[in-house]
């Protein structure tokens, strides 16, 4: 059969898609490996709108249930399956998995990304045990402490920005001798006085006992590579994205980043036909109540391009 819309992707921005598409009555196919997205591994995710405190866990179920209760016979979940490529089609496109293919007029894409991890040891050991991925979702939890940041970007500075109101001193180590940030970004952090930044530090090891006590970096800007200890209970680690897009790469355009480009209007993509939401695409921010929004965007504009043909 031939659905009217394929949806790729289970985390917040492919839920919404789908709980709207079934709303919509556009028979969909839901194509996902797993629920929830990158916040599944978030123990206390505090700015998901209307619920104080809700765990990944719990909000990868949520959305799951959320998606099979508008289900009915018009929304098909295929969940553990993978896209693995997009291909145009005469009546529009057809997406493989490992283990079918699926046939749509209209394609949603909401693959979101992985956080670029630390390969350092101690990264794994104490992920969610004192390192965070995500600034926004547990920055509260370390009020009153003494954080650190790894990274010297725009992403990394606005982490600064949201974790200077809650902890009591934040210090972000960026690898080279300049940030990448926007220099005005820049300028505004530093001049928070519980905020300082170190040039030149490349992290080299965490160590703790159950949770995070420290962080270890090299500084290159000494000829013996000096290594110095920071003493901290908190690691937020801001050193880019890796988008879930190579499935797409032949038939979207994408950035330097991997991200598919996308109109901010409408989230359509270069493809006339293919939207995007979320996490892989290039909007400028990215974060799981943005990604919802997006994708209800783009399942409006899909509802009018399917029936204003």
């Amino acid at each position: 059969m031939i659905y009217d819309l394929a949806i790729i992707g289970g985390g917040p921005a492919g839920a919404a898609a789908a709980v709207y598409a079934a709303r919509k009555r556009l028979k969909t196919v839901f194509i996902t490996e797993s629920f929830g997205g990158q916040s599944v591994v978030s123990s206390d995710i505090q700015n998901w709108i209307g619920t104080v405190s809700i765990s990944g866990d719990k909000l990868a179920k949520d959305l799951e249930a959320h998606i099979k209760a508008y289900a009915e016979d018009i929304v098909d979940v295929k969940a553990g399956e993978r896209a693995e490529n997009i291909t145009k089609t005469a009546s529009g496109f057809s997406i493989k998995t490992k283990s079918a293919s699926y046939e749509a007029k209209t394609v949603l894409i909401a693959t979101g990304s992985m956080r670029r991890k630390l390969a350092i040891p101690g990264a794994e050991e104490f992920e969610n045990k004192g390192i965070s991925y995500c600034a926004s979702c547990d920055g509260p939890l370390f009020a009153d402490q003494d954080v650190v940041i790894v990274g010297g970007g725009n992403a990394a500075f606005e982490s600064a920005a949201q974790l200077l109101a809650y902890s009591k001193s934040v210090t972000l180590l960026n690898r080279g001798p300049e940030f990448r940030a926007d220099p005005v970004t820049v300028q505004r952090i530093l001049l928070n006085p519980k905020m300082r930044a170190i040039r030149n530090a490349i992290p080299v090891k965490i160590t703790g006992s159950k949770f995070v006590t420290g962080i270890t970096y090299k500084d290159t800007d000494k000829t013996e590579n000096a290594e110095t200890e920071i003493k901290t209970t908190g690691i937020f680690v801001e050193v880019g994205l890796l988008p879930a897009t190579d499935f797409a790469k032949d038939i979207v355009k994408r950035n330097e980043h991997n991200q598919i480009i996308i109109d901010p209007r409408t989230q359509e993509t270069s493809q006339k036909g293919i939207w995007a939401a979320g996490d892989c695409t290039d909007g400028k921010y990215h974060q799981n109540n943005i990604a919802a929004g997006d994708a209800v965007k783009a399942l409006e504009d899909i509802y009018l391009a399917i029936h204003t043909k």
